[in-house]
């Protein structure tokens, strides 16, 4: 009954929570919440909850980009955070989402990791996005999209060096470079009709899942499709539209809470 009144309500234009079809819940972001962390974030999408927290640590580069730092996201779904989610390797969901976070991060160039090279070929920094859902009510890839992007701005790292075959620190901590910040903006389509930040209930019933990632310039960085079924040229190209002015809005409280 639930769910078929979750179809009726958006079949008609409304939503079960009273929002409009392209309205996101509140947001809510907090920055350095984890002390020990290099930078951390967490973010409220309605009541989804998502932790990231950024670890940089010394490592070596992948052999085909010596002249490159390494970036690894990782997402873990907190058993505590739903009954869905259980203990355990990673499921698919999990992979998915992490995935999805690191595509936005990597293709739209976020991090200079050219700036992350202590010696080219040997040593390099290596970042460490993990991704902590610790509230499940839906829209977990915006929620950890814009966690991620946060604990990122709010990340100090150290200058490093090579002393010998020593890797030491040189001066003290600075902002972690960032030439880019990706938003990413989710999509359901219900019946025939497509809304934004599908909560929980909408995630249940929808035939379909788009993610749209936008980088600070406006332009589409990465896709991302789930479900069943698919969505027609002219629903891409309107969902590509909105996710630009929803990315740049969500964006502009992303960044704010991150300088604080």
């Amino acid at each position: 009954m639930e769910q078929k009144t979750v179809v009726d309500l958006v079949t008609k234009g409304k939503r079960i929570d009273e929002r409009g079809l392209e309205s996101y819940r509140p947001i809510q972001i907090q920055v350095g919440l984890i002390e020990k962390a290099n930078g951390s974030a967490q973010v409220y999408l309605g009541k989804s909850k998502v932790l990231a927290g950024i670890k940089i640590e010394t490592g070596e580069p992948f052999p085909d980009t010596p002249e490159e730092g390494v970036l690894t996201v990782n997402a873990e779904l907190v058993p505590l955070a739903s009954p869905s989610f259980e203990m355990g390797p990673p499921s698919e969901a999990a992979i998915e989402l992490s995935r999805v976070v690191d595509r936005g991060i990597r293709e739209s160039k976020a991090i200079d990791l050219k700036s992350l090279v202590i010696q080219k070929g040997k040593k390099v920094q290596v970042v460490y996005v993990d991704v902590y859902v610790l509230d499940h009510d839906g829209n977990l890839i915006d929620a950890a999209s814009m966690a991620a992007l946060a604990a990122l701005a709010n990340s100090k790292v150290a200058k490093m060096e090579m002393k010998g075959d020593e890797v030491i620190e040189k001066g003290g901590h600075h902002q972690l470079p960032l030439n880019n910040h990706p938003v990413a903006v989710t999509f359901a389509k219900i019946d025939k009709t497509i809304v934004v930040d599908p909560s929980l209930e909408e995630e249940q019933v929808m035939s379909a899942r788009l993610t749209v990632t936008i980088d600070k310039n406006g332009h589409l960085c990465a896709m991302q499709k789930g479900g069943l079924y698919g969505f027609i040229p002219d629903e891409l190209k309107r969902a590509v539209n909105l996710a630009v002015a929803k990315a740049a809005e969500n964006r502009a409280k992303v960044m704010a809470a991150a300088k604080g």
